[in-house]
C-alpha cells in the first residue's frame, strides 16, 4: 500500500532584496486533502505573482512527502529565477506598495482618489462599444495573483499582511541565488 503523509509538507519563505525593494517568496503545500502547491511573490504587502500546481495525480506515490518537497523546491526556485530575470519588473509599477514599516505620507493619502458619490439610479443606456486596446499578455503567475480571492490578515501591529515581515533576510540577492543554485545538485 502507498505510504502517505498526514500533514502538509513544511513550506518555504524567503525575503530577498532586488532592485532596491524587498520581495517575499512563499511556497506552501495544502496537504493530501487538498493536493496543491502554491507559491506567491509579494512586494510591499501586495501579491505580485502566484503559481498553483496540483499533485493529485501522484497521491499514491510511496515517497509522496519527498516528491512533494522536490516539487515545492522547484516551484519556489522558479519564482525566484523569474524575479531576478526581470519577468515581473513591469507589473508592479501600476500599484503603490510599501516596504515593511513604511507608511504612506499625508500627501500620498490626500492624492488617493476619493470614492465617488453614488448618483440616483437612471434608466439604463446601452454601453458604448468596447475600445480596442492592445492585448497585453501577462505571465500566468501575475494573472493568478490578480484573480486571487484571499484577503490579507491584520497582524498584531494593525498592518495588512499575508506573510511575516520579521523574516527579512540580511543576505544579498547574489547570496540567495548562489545558495539556491548550490543546493540544486545536493541530495535531499
Amino acid at each position: 500500500m502507498a505510504k502517505t503523509f498526514e500533514k502538509a509538507v513544511t513550506g518555504f519563505n524567503h525575503n530577498i532584496k532586488h532592485k532596491g525593494k524587498v520581495y517575499h517568496v512563499q511556497t506552501e503545500d495544502s496537504g493530501v486533502n487538498n493536493p496543491h502547491i502554491i507559491t506567491h511573490l509579494f512586494v510591499g504587502g501586495n501579491i505580485l505573482a502566484s503559481k498553483k500546481t496540483s499533485y493529485a495525480d501522484i497521491l499514491n506515490a510511496e515517497n509522496l512527502a519527498e516528491v512533494v518537497r522536490e516539487l515545492m523546491e522547484e516551484q519556489h526556485k522558479e519564482m525566484l529565477r523569474n524575479l531576478i530575470n526581470g519577468v515581473y519588473d513591469n507589473y508592479e509599477s501600476t500599484v503603490r506598495s510599501y516596504q515593511p514599516g513604511q507608511l504612506a505620507t499625508d500627501a500620498e493619502m490626500a492624492a488617493q482618489p476619493k470614492l465617488p458619490q453614488v448618483p440616483a439610479p437612471r434608466p439604463p443606456t446601452p454601453p458604448p462599444p468596447p475600445a480596442v486596446a492592445p492585448a497585453v499578455q501577462l505571465p500566468p503567475e501575475v494573472a493568478a495573483a490578480r484573480a486571487l480571492k484571499e484577503k490579507p490578515r491584520i497582524n498584531e501591529v494593525g498592518v495588512e499582511t499575508l506573510f511575516g515581515e520579521d523574516l527579512i533576510s540580511e543576505k544579498s540577492l547574489d547570496e540567495v541565488i548562489l545558495s539556491y543554485l548550490a543546493s540544486e545538485g545536493e541530495p535531499s
